[in-house]
């Protein structure tokens, strides 16, 4: 017979984090091009874009990635540590009760 723990399993929250961010990405892209107007606007806004623009749309959405990911990590983070927690007031191995068997 064991006396081994289970936990329940851990909800991974830094996938969550994700998936809800790439979801926001594809509605909007699939907003714009639901319609015709919204299209063109798009289209025509790319046109007229200068290389500074350019630029700083790449950095705007390299950080924004970043902090994400920097979100998903602090979230990652919090769940060890309360996972350490409880883990921390669990009896040890040591002190559990050991079960016999009729030998």
């Amino acid at each position: 017979m064991s006396t081994d723990t289970i936990t329940a399993p851990r909800t991974r929250w830094a996938a969550i984090i994700w998936g809800v961010v790439l979801a926001a990405i594809a509605g909007a892209a699939l907003w714009v091009l639901a319609d015709d107007d919204r299209r063109a606007a798009l289209a025509d806004g790319v046109g007229t874009l200068t290389p500074a623009t350019i630029l700083t749309v790449v950095l705007l959405s390299a950080g924004a990635l970043l902090l994400v990911g920097g979100a998903a990590g602090l979230v990652r983070r919090g769940q060890r540590r309360r996972t350490e927690g409880v883990a921390a007031f669990a009896p040890d191995a040591a002190e559990a009760p050991v079960a016999h068997t009729a030998e």
